[in-house]
C-alpha cells in the first residue's frame, strides 16, 4: 500500500492486535486475546402460532450456559424460513427486548444448501452496548418480528425454525448461536452449518444486490494510461514517488495497460526491475476521492506466481485494497483493508502467502502496528473473485465466493478511503540477478455498493447485470 513505509507487519488476534517491530526485526510478537467464555443455550417460543400470519415472531432468549462471562457482541443467532416466493424482499423489527431493541440486530442472508423447509435465515446480532452475559444469566426476553416487505401474508408452517406449539419459552435446537464464529448450540439445515464457509448477510434485503443503492462500476474500458475518460471518471495512475517499495523506484503511468480478452476489457499492471532500485518500475491506479466507506467492495483479479519474462523470485506484491492518509502516527481515524499476495515470499515468508488485513493504525518509525490478518500460504495463480463487505459490526473477506476472514470492529472505518490496485517490490532480496524482468497482475472489474453488504453470488449477479445492460463504468457515490 502506498502509505506504508518499509515493512509491513501482520499479527492475527481476535481482538485489537497491537505490535512493535524494531528496524531490523521481521517476526511479529502479538498479544494474547482473551478467550470468550463458555457455550450457550437458546431458548425460543413464537409470538404468532398460526400456519401463516402477517409477520413471524420469534421470540428469543440467549443463556450463558458455561463458566466465564460473554460478551454478547461475539453472539449471532439464526432463525432459518423457506422465502415466500422467489425474490421475495424481508423486513426485520425488534418490538421489546430487555437489552434494548437498540442494542440488537437483524440482517437477512440466504443458505448456501436449500433445503425444503430453509432457503433463508435471520441472523440476530448484538452491538456491544448489549454489554455481556454472567455465567448462568440470560438476555431476557427478546420480541423480535420480521415480515414481507410487502405486507403480504405469510407461511411460517413450513419454516425450519418455526414451532407451533412452542408458546412459552423452551431450548429450542432448530436455532443456531456462534461465539466467535463458531457454532455452539443448535442444528442447521442439513448441509448449512454457520460455521461452513457461507454468504455475508444484507442488513437491508437479502434479494436486493442494491440496484438502487449508490455504487461505483468499472469494467476498465480504456484504451491507454492517457485516456482522458480515466480522470474522467475519477482514477489517478499515479507517477508520483514514494513508498511503498524498493527505494529509488518509479511509479510508472506507462506500465498500465489495456486490452481486450474474450471480449471484455482487463486492465494490466506491470511491475519490471533489473535488481537496481533505479531499474524498478510499479504501477498503481487509484481512485481520486476518499468518498468510500461501509459497503461491498468487490474485484476480479488475476495473480500470477512467475513473471512473463525473465528469472522468477522477487518479492512482490499483489494487491486490491481501500486506504485513507494517516494524519498522524497512531492516528485513530486511520483505515485499510487489503488483499494482498506475495507470490515469492517477503515479511519473512519463503513462499506463497495471501494476506486479508483490516487496519486500525500504525507508526511508520519506530514500527507500530495495530491490525487483524487472515492469511493462506498456498498459490492463488489465477483469476479470482474478491470481495470485502464493511458493515457497523465486522470486516468480512471472500474469496471466490467463500469465506477466507472476518475481522472484529475495532477496526472499522470512521472515515472515508480511496480505492487502490497497485504491484511493487518489497525487497530486492528475493532474486538478485541484474537480468531485466517483469510481472503482470490483471483486472477484470471494480465494484463498490455503498452502505449495502452483498452476497458474492449478489456481487456476480449485479456485475452482470451491468454488462448484459452495456455499462462500463457508473458512479453514483455522493462525494460526502
Amino acid at each position: 500500500m502506498k502509505s506504508l513505509a518499509k515493512s509491513r507487519l501482520r499479527a492475527a488476534a481476535a481482538a485489537a492486535v497491537t505490535v512493535a517491530l524494531g528496524c531490523t526485526a521481521l517476526a511479529a510478537v502479538p498479544t494474547t486475546a482473551s478467550a470468550a467464555g463458555g457455550p450457550l443455550a437458546v431458548q425460543y417460543r413464537t409470538g404468532a402460532s398460526g400456519a401463516t400470519a402477517d409477520q413471524s415472531e420469534p421470540w428469543l432468549k440467549v443463556r450463558n450456559t458455561g463458566s466465564g462471562s460473554v460478551q454478547l457482541s461475539d453472539v449471532k443467532v439464526r432463525y432459518y424460513f423457506k422465502g415466500d416466493a422467489v425474490g421475495e424482499a424481508y423486513r426485520f423489527a425488534c418490538s421489546w427486548a430487555v437489552k434494548g431493541c437498540g442494542n440488537i440486530t437483524g440482517t437477512f442472508g440466504t443458505l448456501a444448501k436449500p433445503t425444503a423447509t430453509a432457503d433463508r435465515y435471520l441472523e440476530i446480532g448484538f452491538t456491544s452496548g448489549a454489554g455481556s452475559l454472567a455465567p448462568g444469566a440470560d438476555t431476557g426476553d427478546m420480541q423480535l418480528r420480521f415480515y414481507r416487505a410487502n405486507w403480504q401474508t405469510l407461511t411460517q408452517s413450513d419454516d425450519y425454525s418455526f414451532g407451533a406449539g412452542s408458546t412459552a419459552y423452551g431450548d429450542w435446537s432448530k436455532v443456531t448461536a456462534q461465539l466467535g464464529g463458531a457454532t455452539v448450540w443448535g442444528t442447521a439445515p442439513e448441509g448449512n452449518d454457520p460455521t461452513d464457509p457461507t454468504d455475508p448477510t444484507d442488513p437491508t434485503d437479502p434479494t436486493d444486490p442494491g440496484e438502487d443503492g449508490p455504487a461505483l462500476f468499472d469494467d476498465f474500458n480504456y484504451s491507454s494510461h492517457s485516456d482522458p475518460q480515466i480522470a474522467a471518471h475519477g482514477w489517478s495512475v499515479r507517477s508520483n514517488a514514494g513508498g511503498p517499495g524498493v527505494p529509488g523506484a518509479t511509479w510508472a503511468p506507462d506500465k498500465v495497460t489495456f486490452a481486450t480478452q474474450s471480449g471484455n476489457s482487463i486492465m494490466n499492471l506491470e511491475t519490471s526491475t533489473a535488481g537496481s532500485g533505479e531499474s524498478t518500475k510499479q504501477t498503481e491506479i487509484l481512485t481520486q476521492s476518499m468518498k468510500f466507506r461501509n459497503g461491498t467492495y468487490a474485484a476480479r483479479v488475476k495473480f500470477n506466481d512467475a513473471p512473463k519474462s525473465g528469472p522468477d523470485g522477487d518479492h512482490l506484491v499483489q494487491t486490491f485494497f481501500t486506504i485513507n492518509d494517516l494524519k498522524a502516527p497512531m492516528a485513530d481515524d486511520y483505515a485499510e483493508y487489503d488483499f494482498e499476495y506475495l507470490p515469492n515470499g517477503g515479511w519473512g515468508e519463503s513462499g506463497n502467502i495471501l494476506y486479508t488485513t483490516s487496519w486500525e493504525t500504525y507508526r511508520p518509525d519506530p514500527w507500530e502496528a495495530v491490525n487483524q490478518h487472515t492469511e493462506s500460504r498456498q498459490s492463488y495463480a489465477g483469476w479470482h473473485d474478491l470481495v470485502v463487505t464493511i458493515d457497523n459490526s465486522a470486516i468480512t473477506y471472500y474469496i471466490d465466493g467463500q469465506l477466507f476472514g472476518t475481522h472484529g470492529a475495532a477496526y472499522l472505518p470512521e472515515r472515508g478511503m480511496s480505492i487502490n490496485f497497485n504491484q511493487w517490490l518489497i525487497d530486492l532480496a528475493g532474486q538478485t540477478s541484474t537480468t531485466p524482468r517483469a510481472y503482470d497482475q490483471q483486472v477484470d472489474y471494480v465494484l463498490h455498493v455503498k452502505d449495502h453488504v452483498l452476497t458474492p453470488a449478489q456481487v456476480n449477479a449485479k456485475v452482470a447485470a451491468y454488462r448484459a445492460a452495456g455499462t462500463t463504468f457508473q458512479d453514483t457515490v455522493p462525494a460526502g
